[in-house]
């Protein structure tokens, strides 16, 4: 089998490599390395595709902008696909508003050269597309809540397990990158129903694992991690840091997207996360890094939230388990913060 995978040297786009060439599938990542460009050095990608180089044997990377839609022709042309992982995204409500061009021209119509290319030259591929659960705007935000001592939950107990696929994206606020990500999301959903495409769509809340380039930005758990680590300062944006967010390992990701890709419906869409039992306030997971590590980030306190910035959300998976039973999460929270801890501290120690 033959992989596409865009953004191959992000966060789920590395796992995406590395996971399917583990499984003896020939891979070829996509990646300009847009992030470093996006977020500065920090952002930079270019050591996750060294290490991709050196370690997966059946991984060749090319320098592509998916924004060139003459060039993403020729690939899909030239090269007979069986599976699109479709990871490439510029991922920041904030940039969005400074780079509104740059922003929905790779969310967006970057996404339709991809899917376009896919329907005229490799009609048979399965193609997944990386959503957000941004698509949702704040609508989440319109749900009851109650406050406790260091976290907001749902009020009503229709959402006691979280939020599944039936919340409306219409009639919100969702930031500039949550309209470019929507336009993306519904492109993905009406090559599936419209044309039959064997697309799957996942909206996907805090996506995480060691190999995130987290920064301010994006990347919350692993910027987080990395801050508390250097006992470094890093700021608050609103609701009293008891926002809630559930988090899901970048291999379960992965993992989930072999479990359709092997049996593909068309056009669905998914909610993906953690669930509840992953979910945790920003507070919260402040403590349990302190847990493991016994440090803790400088807090100072912005009363000022990121707009479209969720209060409340954590995945309900009941519809995409009832899909693909076979699909097991196997990372728990604490294990997700063990090995980001680990994986900082070894960086930190000179070779």
């Amino acid at each position: 089998m033959l992989t596409l995978v865009t953004g191959s040297s992000g966060l789920i786009g590395s796992e995406a490599v590395t996971f399917f060439d583990a499984m003896g599938f020939d891979v070829l990542g996509v990646d300009n390395n847009m992030r470093a460009d996006f977020f500065g050095p920090k952002g930079d990608t270019s050591a996750n595709r060294a290490r991709l180089e050196s370690t997966c044997p059946r991984f060749t990377h090319r320098n592509l902008d998916i924004r060139d839609r003459d060039a993403v022709a020729r690939l899909f042309r030239n090269t007979p696909f069986d599976l699109v992982i479709h990871a490439a995204a510029q991922p920041s409500h904030d940039l969005a508003a400074k780079r509104v061009f740059d922003d929905f021209e790779v969310n967006a119509l970057a996404t339709l050269n991809l899917l376009e290319a896919c329907r005229i030259h490799r009609p048979d591929a399965v193609f997944i597309h990386v959503s957000t659960n941004k698509v949702y705007g704040d609508k989440p935000n319109t749900l009851p809540l109650v406050e406790l001592e260091t976290r907001y939950d749902y009020a009503d107990p229709a959402f006691s397990n979280g939020i599944d696929e039936t919340l409306s994206i219409d009639n919100s606020t969702h930031s500039l990158f949550g309209v470019s990500k929507t336009a993306g999301d519904l492109l993905a959903q009406e090559y599936g129903r419209y044309f039959g495409l064997k697309t799957g769509i996942f909206r996907g809340g805090c996506l995480t694992g060691p190999q995130h380039a987290g920064v301010e930005l994006h990347g919350f758990l692993n910027y987080l991690v990395a801050t508390a680590l250097q006992e470094g300062p890093y700021t608050i944006f609103g609701y009293k840091g008891k926002q809630v967010r559930d988090q899901i390992h970048c291999h379960d990701v992965i993992s989930a997207f072999w479990a359709f890709a092997q049996a593909p419906r068309p056009g669905e869409v998914y909610n993906l996360g953690g669930g509840k039992h992953n979910a945790a306030s920003l507070l919260e997971c402040i403590e349990r890094i302190a847990t493991h590590t016994g440090k803790r980030p400088r807090t100072t306190y912005d009363p000022t939230n990121r707009i479209g910035d969720h209060i409340c959300y954590y995945t309900n998976m009941a519809k995409f388990r009832s899909h693909y039973p076979q699909w097991t999460q196997e990372y728990t929270l604490d294990r997700i913060v063990s090995e980001m801890v680990a994986c900082v501290q070894d960086a930190s120690i000179p070779a």
